[in-house]
């Protein structure tokens, strides 16, 4: 963190992938170049992103900073997974509770391939 000033770390939910760079400044969070408020439409997901932050009560401490790919639901996942990622390198102390919130874990969930014996598309 000494020579960027921000730490960066890949991450993912679902089929989206997001590069998560989290600086230790107060500013407010951009996705894609955009406010996160901008760039997600729905509460549900600016929530999302927002819940590493509010679990391991360092609100207001740090700034994330994102770039993603794919739909909404999936980015804001990614996102959120790369920002309990990144916090734990910076506080040690919020790693246990980002474990029990689940934080941590990857959506690994995938659509299903589609099965030739049913009907419809």
């Amino acid at each position: 963190m000494e020579k960027q000033g921000y730490f960066s770390v890949p991450a993912g939910a679902k089929t989206a992938v997001a590069q998560v760079k989290l600086y230790p400044v107060a500013a407010p969070s951009v996705v894609n170049g955009k406010p996160y408020e901008h760039a997600l439409p729905r509460l549900e997901h600016r929530r999302q992103i927002i819940q590493p932050m509010l679990v391991t009560e360092n609100t207001g401490q740090y700034n994330a900073v994102s770039d993603h790919r794919r739909r909404v639901s999936g980015q804001s996942g990614a996102i959120s997974h790369g920002i309990a990622r990144a916090l734990p390198r910076q506080t040690k102390p919020s790693n246990p509770v980002c474990v029990s919130m689940r934080l941590l874990t990857a959506d690994a969930r995938v659509k299903e391939r589609r099965s030739p014996a049913q009907a419809g598309t």
